[in-house]
């Protein structure tokens, strides 16, 4: 069928609206979700209508079989219409797609990174600010700082802790490889630092210990990489901040080994127990997405005693545990395929480049490091559930497969060339 012709008239303006919505997409995800994902079907409308051509990262299959196999467990599960959030979802992966077909080129990717800096920071200082009210409401209501406290944590410009901590987390690690291995950080260092210890103090206030392990994970990656030594230093300099730490914050980290009766810890293993019981009675197809927190009391432990120690049952607090009980082991495994795929993708596109700063070696570090810490911290929470931390998560993929393109270094697209550089960016980097 012959288009339209004002749709020929207006395709150029079409897709140069589908690059601003997806890049905008992709960094007012720091914002909120809701802006985020009202550009995001702005940017696939558009990119429709402008008939250019869509494009996937060669991770089609894993990903296709785990979103199937979400489909099947729904219709499969005893209350489909319970898991009919996890089929809205879906919608969520197309992020991936406008990503990988309209962030194209260097200088797009660099511009997002540092947008998604200033936006982490802003919400890290709201966190700040956020903090010392708590704190000082706690105290002048002579109430226990850390019993009060960790239920009622910052939260910046999200609704919930966990989704902030893991954003800042996330971002934080994207900008430490951008000052790593980016020409583009050689100059105006102490202005990208700054953004830096921002958000890294927004995930210290936080008070998330998974984060906090995870953040730590990536971060030795990235310095084994940049200098194998400078890794070694953040040993060091954590048990420096342990000792200036004020006592409630050391009682928090702490807690991870040597857990008080205020934490989660004794919770986390009922749950643990009660996810391997669902597992253990429907291994193929799960219980269904959403039907764990559910039919949790069904499944229980005899031995357990009631009433539960202080803890939600809105999950397991564990990925691994969440996917197996909700959607079967063979979903379970194609996700972790699908992450290994891009695992062993990233990595070889890293060892084929020259020595040297490279922006694509920041993005594939970046993205490494990001699937990394979010593997670690998916043990203590349903991470890639979050609609939030999953945008990033797919927006970082898409920039790293863009790196290992063959064009990668090619010119802007057309909707960004009007764009300035970086400051201090070198005009001999891709």
């Amino acid at each position: 069928m012959e288009q339209p012709g004002w749709l020929k008239r207006n395709q150029s303006a079409l897709s140069q609206a589908a690059g601003w919505c997806a890049f905008a997409s992709s960094a007012a995800i720091l914002i909120g979700i809701a802006p985020s994902q009202i550009l995001l079907g702005a940017s696939l409308a558009a990119l429709l209508l402008s008939r250019e051509k869509l494009r996937l990262p060669p991770i089609r299959l894993p990903l296709g079989l785990f979103l199937l196999g979400t489909l099947i467990a729904v219709a499969l599960s005893t209350d489909p219409l319970a898991g009919f959030p996890q089929v809205k979802k879906i919608y969520v992966f197309s992020q991936l797609l406008v990503a990988f077909t309209l962030l194209r080129g260097m200088k797009v990717a660099r511009w997002l990174v540092v947008t998604w800096a200033a936006c982490g920071a802003a919400s890290a200082l709201l966190g700040v600010f956020q903090f010392a009210w708590k704190f000082y409401t706690i105290y002048e209501n002579g109430k226990d700082y850390y019993s009060e406290y960790v239920v009622r944590r910052i939260t910046g410009f999200m609704s919930h802790w966990y989704t902030f901590s893991v954003e800042e987390m996330l971002v934080l690690l994207m900008l430490g490889s951008f000052l790593l291995f980016s020409p583009a950080a050689r100059r105006h260092i102490w202005w990208w630092s700054g953004l830096g210890m921002a958000m890294g103090l927004g995930i210290v206030l936080a008070e998330t210990r998974a984060v906090w392990i995870a953040t730590l994970v990536g971060a030795v990656y990235l310095l084994w990489c940049w200098r194998p030594r400078a890794a070694l230093a953040i040993p060091v300099i954590v048990g420096i901040g342990l000792l200036v730490a004020p006592a409630s914050m050391r009682e928090r980290a702490f807690s991870i080994v040597h857990p008080t009766v205020n934490d989660s810890n004794q919770f986390r293993f009922i749950l643990m127990r009660t996810g391997w019981q669902m597992i253990k009675a429907h291994p193929w197809f799960g219980l269904g997405p959403e039907m764990p927190r559910i039919r949790f009391m069904e499944f229980l432990p005899k031995d357990v005693p009631l009433p539960l120690p202080a803890g939600s049952t809105i999950h397991l607090h564990n990925v691994y545990l969440e996917y197996a009980a909700e959607r079967g082991i063979p979903v379970l495994i194609v996700f972790l395929w699908l992450i290994g795929k891009i695992l062993w993708d990233f990595g070889r596109g890293v060892r084929a480049l020259p020595p040297g700063r490279d922006d694509r070696r920041f993005l594939l570090h970046g993205g490494i490091a990001v699937m990394l810490s979010l593997l670690v911290e998916g043990m203590a929470d349903v991470n890639f559930g979050d609609s939030e931390d999953l945008t990033i998560f797919l927006v970082v993929v898409a920039l790293g497969y863009n790196a290992l393109s063959k064009d990668a270094a090619a010119e802007s697209p057309a909707w960004f060339r009007r764009v300035p550089e970086l400051p201090g960016w070198s005009a001999d980097s891709p």
